[in-house]
């Protein structure tokens, strides 16, 4: 009697629990029920918490329950947001990708592009902040050119937009990242002998980025690698132009190579 009784007070007790655990809500049940308002302002009061992967999760909700209302777009730019918060860039850029492709006309696309740039810039300045203690002839500024072609994009299109000043602003900054990176990997190729290869890098940068601090130390490198090469014409033109543009450099020092005042963007 008493192991009949014993069992049943078992099986009950595994009812009550299985019970239980039914009614606890996962991340299929989050929100049921809400409206698109409420799933908004409870996404956003999330977000406002730092609790952005709970925040992601009711925007992902909103977008799937209300692909066609009035929150939907928006929710892809919070998305991105609470990404770019998390320290996930890669989804944050992801997301905005997203919502461009989908929304081109969108009234804030002036932000999508300013976002977009601002995510890939801050990447750009966590790349410099260690830049002398790294082989810049290993590493590719993609960020920066993400970011300035974003930013590009925003002036281009969207000329009378709040956020043209400051994209602006970090345009010329970026400019100055490459044309410093360009400059790392002219002297990379000086400091292991390829005098050539050091000469050809410094006149791209030259071309290219010809508004930026870096143009004299690449007229010193010039000067430096064809005097190595014994190029006396190529040296002294090189030579002749540093010293038009810029009469007291110290650039064609070997020794300036190790001044990291050239390595600033500005």
């Amino acid at each position: 009697m008493n192991q009949i009784l014993t069992r049943i007070l078992a099986v009950a007790c595994a009812g009550i629990l299985i019970a239980g655990c039914s009614s606890t809500p996962d991340d299929n049940d989050l929100a049921k029920g809400w409206s698109a308002d409420k799933i908004y302002s409870e996404a956003k009061s999330e977000q406002s918490s730092n609790n952005f992967d709970r925040s992601t999760k009711l925007f992902e909700k909103l977008e799937a329950r209300f692909p066609y209302g009035r929150y939907a777009q928006q929710a892809q730019l919070e998305i991105a947001y609470n990404h770019y918060k998390d320290k996930e860039p890669a989804l944050a850029l992801a997301a905005i990708d997203r919502f461009v492709k989908q929304y081109p006309t969108h009234p804030n696309m002036d932000y999508a592009y300013y976002f977009k740039g601002l995510v890939s810039f801050n990447e750009v300045q966590g790349f410099m902040s260690k830049v002398s203690q790294q082989d810049m002839s290993e590493r590719d500024p993609k960020s920066a050119r993400e970011s300035f072609d974003a930013f590009r994009e925003l002036v281009n299109r969207y000329p009378d937009s709040k956020y043209v000043q400051d994209a602006r602003l970090r345009m010329n900054y970026l400019i100055g990242a490459i044309a410093s990176h360009e400059l790392h990997v002219a002297r990379y190729y000086y400091k292991r002998g390829a005098f050539l290869a050091a000469a050809n890098r410094a006149k791209l940068l030259i071309e290219q980025y010809g508004n930026t601090r870096q143009v004299e130390g690449a007229l010193g490198l010039m000067v430096l690698s064809y005097d190595k090469l014994g190029m006396k014409d190529l040296r002294d033109d090189a030579k002749r132009v540093l010293q038009k543009n810029y009469p007291d450099s110290k650039a064609m020092q070997e020794n300036f190579l190790s001044d990291p005042w050239w390595w600033s963007p500005l």
